[in-house]
């Protein structure tokens, strides 16, 4: 063996190799001075256990197992050895820790490694793409004024950590086509880590003699506590780079140029993001910054609203008169026994506070984002397509989902059929089965949003009843005494206020059980494929949450005061036994009852959501390694690191698009009420961006990366809330808004002005004939009411006065105003619809330069893939004509050269040297 091992070290001092380690017969492996091996440690460094790497320092850990021993541990530790060796089974290495090396000293650990023969299997399997050639597509050019946006940018270095490569699905067969300089370092950690949960996700954990379908899959072994977590690792500490130098430290790079709020008007490294954690997480990211860049826009049109309110605040004649005249009109009573009559003035301040968001420029601001909503989703199309060609998802077609079948569905399917198209059989649910469960799920979703709606009707109830108590309460109380916010303490401001925060209280209880029950009904549909699974469970949780928390708004614009009656002849909310009488709105209109609504709900949503998303995880890591702080880095491993981390489930990119999109509809739906909704968002979604990134970053284990092209369902309920919007807002213009009514009394006056308008827009009724049902008590009359003087009252309403032949029905002005409210509403929608389809009729999808480059590089590719094709079959006839004979061996050799020559003709000027050099070689 000893002149072999002479051998072996003079082969490598005279190729560039060197011997990297000796066995015991003192025979040395080879290894290429220029290919350093990942995470491989110097001599002299010491190694430490905050690592990414086996214990020999060069294979990397792609997945970490952990679980503990219990009561049942002989049938988990069965489960485990039978998983664990299926895992080796597969080709995967497995190294395990001790529980005696853990913290907690309970914990075991299996750290996964997935070698180059593994990898590039199921690469091939998921059609995973690798560069083989370097772009020579050149960059677009910066805009003319690109130097303005200069202090928001990120360095170069961050924000493209990879040049631009050419890809091409990979393929076993033909390694040497790709630009493979490393097997170790060709796929990220990212895409291992895929890999590796590809195969976890399918494996089995029961024995070759005893078959059992339903034991497969890290999901159940997790489920029934056979192991307690399965997570990639992060590739070093988020506040500090990591040791080894072949560590990329992404990480540190995403936390210090990301997820730290100093950062808050900075772009984001999307493509450092979509590295590190997967096209999916990256995709989510994308679209939140975008949306909050749109944003901008539709929060200076608002501020612009709400300013011209509040600079048109001394002409408006309306409160005005409220204020000045409301002195002498006395009004009826809003409930039953328990309310008195009361003056107009009383609601001075209200009427101010309406008109802020009650006034023309609100039109003009319903109709901007009619047409806001429409850009924002067509260039986020355009956004998008520019974001599928930068990272490789053009081709990455939905009937590539059909290799994500859901392991549930493999295993509750006992029926198999053929595939028309690929001829093979695949598992199906047959209808007999889909049909009961397809039933008892819609019956399920009905229940609980007649469960909501019923809890909105108790809300309402409430406002009924709580409205007669908060006014004989604030009757003779000290409260309006109180400088600065007396007189804003009402019986109205306190029924709205409380009755909101009620259904909100509601709305989080109503939120926390369905979340349960929307995950369960979804896992008994059995749907077949992730996505199916995914557009399933949001169709259901969206149509719960539309309902949860619009409900109460919805009720407020279009319901509350429209079916109150008259006195005399009041309506009530179930049946006059009730004695619950319906609501009646404010002189001023219910706009400003609407945006009090709109604020506790979206704002107290925004700050719940916020505490939930930041402050829980930090407390739960705080908690939990509470012992491990104590510990130095050479013990406090980096897969003990992460396991005290909070773990990222499989719904946690879901409820990130679920509060957005709500938020969406709050600024789209009633933004006619309250204008400064978009500013609001604004300000949360750039606090929203970091808190995320700040999650994903420090307090969550790694998620394991997917793939995704697009944002997915989420884009068709944008597009249906966006044609709502356009309704719900016409409709609260016309309806619960003031401005109609003015508008036709300022156009039918005799002097075009708006004097006398509260005179007429309130009726007359006399008192002497409101029934004793109705009539206050006695000792509910305020020191002003004197029954002998006054004999009328007013209310709310277009009817004629009594002693009319026509007393107490609709005057003429009342259907004008209702005519006039209809043609608003068709005109408004037929215009802001116009608009909206034409500039999506305008602006292309796909922008003109990246549908070019997506058809210059399948050209090159398609190209370089015949080029490549053709010289294997040249090399393959090169090898069946080759004789051995010597009296052919010249005619051989201009055959050679021919060949070649010919070769060289058929490949582009730009062909990796290496075919050209196999062939010539051959």
């Amino acid at each position: 063996s000893l002149p072999l091992s002479l051998s072996l070290r003079w082969v490598a001092v005279l190729t560039g190799f060197r011997c990297i380690s000796e066995d015991n017969n003192g025979l040395c492996s080879i290894s290429d001075h220029d290919t350093q091996l990942p995470g491989h440690q110097e001599v002299n460094q010491e190694l430490t256990k905050d690592s990414v790497y086996f214990r020999d320092g060069v294979r990397r850990i792609d997945f970490v197992l952990s679980y503990v021993d219990d009561k049942d541990g002989d049938r988990k530790q069965e489960r485990r050895r039978e998983f664990e060796a299926n895992l080796e089974k597969e080709g995967l290495e497995l190294e395990r820790e001790d529980k005696s090396e853990s913290d907690d000293c309970k914990t075991y650990f299996v750290k996964i490694h997935a070698p180059w023969e593994v990898l590039s299997k199921y690469a091939a399997v998921l059609k995973i793409k690798v560069p083989f050639k370097v772009s020579d597509i050149p960059k677009a050019r910066e805009a003319p004024l690109h130097w303005v946006t200069r202090p928001f940018r990120l360095p170069e270095r961050i924000m493209q950590p990879d040049p631009d490569y050419f890809t091409s699905a990979f393929d076993c067969s033909k390694t040497d086509f790709f630009l493979i300089r490393d097997t170790h370092t060709l796929f990220p950690p990212s895409t291992r880590n895929r890999i590796v949960y590809y195969i976890l996700a399918r494996c089995e954990y029961y024995k070759e003699d005893r078959p059992e379908r339903d034991k497969r899959g890290i999901k159940r072994l997790l489920s029934n506590g056979t192991y307690t977590a399965a997570f990639p690792l992060h590739d070093c500490r988020y506040w500090k780079a990591a040791r080894e130098s072949q560590c990329e430290s992404e990480r540190y790079h995403l936390y210090r140029h990301w997820a730290r709020f100093l950062c808050f008007y900075k772009e984001q490294p999307l493509n450092r993001i979509r590295k590190y954690y997967g096209e999916k997480i990256g995709i989510y990211f994308a679209w939140l910054g975008f949306y909050t860049e749109m944003l901008f826009f539709a929060a200076v049109m608002g501020v612009i609203c709400f300013l011209y309110g509040l600079l048109s605040y001394e002409g408006n004649v309306t409160s005005k008169e409220i204020c000045e005249q409301g002195g002498d009109i006395v009004m009826c009573p809003l409930c039953d026994k328990k309310c008195s009559f009361w003056k107009l003035n009383s609601t001075c301040l209200s009427s101010w506070q309406s008109h802020l968001f009650d006034n023309e420029g609100t039109v003009f601001f319903a109709i901007f984002m009619g047409i806001w909503v429409t850009l924002f989703l067509e260039f986020w199309k355009r956004r998008q397509a520019r974001l599928e060609y930068e990272w490789d998802l053009v081709d990455f077609e939905e009937e590539q989902q059909q290799l994500q079948i859901r392991p549930e569905f493999e295993i509750m399917c006992t029926h198999y059929r053929t595939n028309r198209i690929t001829q093979e059989k695949e598992p199906y649910l047959p209808i007999e089965t889909k049909l009961p469960r397809f039933c008892l799920s819609g019956a399920t979703v009905l229940f609980w949003i007649s469960l909501i709606v019923a809890c909105i009707m108790g809300v309402i109830a409430y406002r009924l009843a709580a409205y007669a108590a908060f006014a004989k309460i604030m009757k003779n109380s000290n409260a309006s005494k109180i400088q600065l916010v007396g007189s804003l303490i009402t019986p109205q401001l306190a029924t709205s206020a409380t009755a909101s925060l009620i259904n909100f209280i509601l709305i989080l209880i109503l939120n926390l059980l369905y979340e349960h029950v929307a995950i369960w009904i979804t896992d008994m549909e059995i749907p077949k494929t992730h996505l199916e699974y995914e557009n399933k469970l949001t169709m259901k949780m969206f149509m719960f949450q539309f309902v949860n928390y619009y409900s109460s708004c919805f009720y407020v614009a279009f319901f509350k005061g429209r079916f109150v009656g008259h006195p005399g002849n009041y309506s009530y909310m179930f049946g006059q036994w009730s004695r619950l009488r319906n609501e009646e709105c404010d002189p001023g209109g219910c706009l400003i009852e609407l945006t009090t609504q709109l604020v506790i709900v979206m704002a107290g949503k925004q700050v719940v959501g916020n505490i939930q998303e930041a402050l829980l995880p930090l407390i739960r890591n705080w908690w939990g390694s509470r012992k491990a702080r104590k510990h130095p880095e050479k013990v406090y491993s980096r897969w003990e690191q992460d396991h005290d981390l909070v773990s990222f489930s499989q719904f946690g990119l879901f409820y990130e698009y679920l509060e957005m999109v709500i938020q969406f509809g709050f600024i789209t739906l009633f933004v006619a009420s309250f204008p400064l909704a978009p500013l609001l968002a604004l300000v949360n979604n750039v606090l929203e961006v970091r808190v995320d990134a700040w999650k994903f970053t420090t307090q969550f284990r790694r998620p394991v990366a997917a793939k995704a092209r697009n944002i997915g369902v989420w884009h068709e309920i944008l597009n249906v809330m966006a044609i709502l919007s356009v309704v719900t807002n016409a409709f609260i213009m016309a309806f619960t808004s003031d401005m109609i009514p003015r508008l036709v009394y300022l156009y039918s006056s005799a002097n075009h002005s708006m004097e006398g308008y509260i005179n007429n827009s309130l009726s007359v009724y006399r008192i002497a004939q409101l029934p004793p049902a109705s009539t206050p008590d006695p000792e509910e009359d305020p020191p002003w009411y004197n029954s002998s003087l006054i004999t009328t009252c007013r209310y709310r309403d277009f009817r004629y006065p009594p002693g009319h032949e026509r007393e107490y029905l609709h005057t003429m002005q009342f259907w004008h105003i209702l005519a006039a409210r209809l043609a608003f509403i068709i005109i408004m929608e037929h215009v802001v619809f116009v608009v909206k389809f034409l500039v999506a009729w305008l602006i292309p999808d796909v922008p003109s330069e990246v549908r070019a480059r997506i058809k210059r590089e399948r050209h090159l590719t398609q190209e370089y893939l015949h080029a490549y094709d053709m010289t294997q079959i040249t090399l393959q006839l090169s090898k069946s004509t080759h004789t051995p004979t010597h009296s052919h061996s010249h005619t051989h050799t201009h055959a050679d050269n021919s060949i070649a020559t010919e070769t060289s003709t058929l490949l582009p000027p730009d062909t990796p040297q290496r075919s050209q050099d196999h062939l010539l070689s051959d």
